[in-house]
């Protein structure tokens, strides 16, 4: 499966485009990854989805890399 990949650059912001301005990651398997965080969290908002996963990310030593989108669902649905 595709893995995101991260990038230097610090995370400091939560929303939605800033995430993406902020890594360099293929735009369609982070698409599909809130596509279906979205459809599992419908009450979820988009900014408390980014949240979520930047938090996997902590939890994860800083980086998403190495990491199916199924194991990121899975514990970004923890979080959320």
């Amino acid at each position: 499966e595709n893995s995101l990949q991260k990038t230097s650059a610090p995370f400091s912001a939560n929303s939605y485009d800033d995430f993406i301005s902020l890594n360099t990651l293929n735009f369609s398997s982070f698409a599909k990854l809130m596509k279906r965080l979205q459809e599992i969290h419908p009450e979820a908002t988009k900014d408390q989805i980014v949240d979520a996963l930047l938090e996997v990310r902590k939890n994860n030593r800083g980086v998403l890399n190495g990491l199916s989108i199924n194991s990121i669902v899975e514990r970004t649905s923890i979080i959320v």
